[in-house]
């Protein structure tokens, strides 16, 4: 899969996250299977239970379905993950 701005309209459910940096720094580390997501969260299935990840807050690693690994910042994907699927990607270069 070609790794494009695009990304950021694809479906997180199911994917594997990690969180790499956060001003939360309870978050950073912490992986597992996105099982959920609203508007502000990410709900990540880790071995301890469920985790509720603020998106603002956060910077992700996430494993696409054919193992390519993307770093998108949480800033980038906050919204309803209906309404962000629909939006269009300007590009800037």
């Amino acid at each position: 899969m070609k790794v494009t701005p695009e990304i950021l309209q694809e479906e997180f459910i199911g994917l594997e996250a990690k969180i790499l940096e956060s001003e939360n720094p309870s978050y950073v580390g912490i992986s597992g299977t996105v099982i959920d997501e609203t508007r502000n969260t990410l709900v990540l299935l880790h071995s301890n239970g469920r985790k509720v990840i603020l998106k603002e807050l956060s910077v992700f690693h996430f494993r696409l379905s054919d193992g390519t690994i993307v770093k998108i910042d949480g800033k980038a994907i906050v919204g309803r993950p209906e309404d962000r699927v629909k939006r269009r990607i300007r590009r800037r270069w």
